[in-house]
């Protein structure tokens, strides 16, 4: 089935890339909107880096809940943030969302790029919206992914395979253009669009933290990848090799086009025939 597909090759494996990310970093925009007393909504929240700097900046008197559906992230999450008031983690669906008209802000950061419905997605985040609040999306174009210089060969043709792979589970390479679409599919009105683009440089304090995200999809995924056929070991490896060796020795930077897309739901009567 290829929701399953979807959804096994979406599974993450290792969480170090997640763990490093903070709410003021790596989600920018939703950062700039927060305010005290506000109720949020944090969808595929993994391990809760992101979230638990939403729960520090609404405040006690907020009220913020991380949704995922991997149980080892919750509990980590869970066990991490105990300490936290006003925040709790919970094993949901994000194709069927237990609330409704419930914050006032709902958003999910890099998780639609990894469904096959991201539609579906969406409209459980909607209805999961009060009326006149708020859904940001945060989400990459893998695409428009860039490099200074070229990367290797090998590497290239990984990141292509990799794509494709993705493809094939019905997961759209594309979605932060798409995402606008989406919204005025769904009535969301005041649309708005911040470029929220990753640039990392040599001369950065980050830059191996940032420069290597690659190296660790080769090594995690890619190995998802060997065992569902898409390539063979000796070429994942060689791959990963030939990167390292590239950032290493070349590497100045790395740009991953990443848009924030967000927009207000005007209606208490939410559509359901979309």
């Amino acid at each position: 089935m290829l929701n399953e597909l979807a959804k096994e090759r979406a599974t993450l494996k290792e969480s170090g890339i997640v763990d490093a990310r903070t709410l003021k970093t790596s989600h920018k925009r939703l950062a700039e909107i927060l305010q005290p007393g506000m109720t949020v909504l944090d969808v595929g929240c993994g391990t809760g880096a992101i979230t638990s700097g939403i729960a520090e900046m609404v405040g006690p008197n907020g009220r913020v809940i991380g949704i995922d559906n991997n149980p080892e992230l919750i509990e980590k999450a869970r066990q991490k943030y105990k300490n936290i008031p006003g925040l709790t983690f919970e094993i949901a669906d994000i194709y069927n969302l237990p609330f409704y008209s419930e914050f006032d802000i709902v958003t999910s950061a890099r998780v639609l790029q990894w469904l096959e419905n991201p539609q579906t997605a969406l409209h459980q985040m909607v209805k999961s919206t009060k009326h006149n609040g708020q859904v940001l999306v945060l989400d990459y174009n893998h695409t428009k992914i860039s490099w200074e210089p070229k990367i290797p060969e090998t590497m290239q043709s990984f990141y292509d395979a990799f794509l494709q792979w993705r493809s094939d589970a019905g997961m759209d390479n594309e979605i932060a253009d798409h995402l606008s679409k989406m919204f005025e599919e769904y009535d969301l009105t005041n649309l708005k669009v911040t470029d929220q683009s990753e640039t990392t440089k040599r001369s950065d304090n980050d830059f191996q933290t940032h420069i290597t995200i690659l190296a660790g999809v080769a090594s995690s995924k890619g190995i998802q990848m060997v065992n569902d056929g898409t390539i063979t070991e000796s070429q994942r490896a060689r791959a990963e090799g030939d990167f390292r060796k590239w950032i290493n020795e070349s590497a100045k930077s790395q740009t991953m086009y990443l848009l924030a897309v967000e927009g207000t739901k005007k209606s208490n009567e939410f559509k359901t025939n979309k």
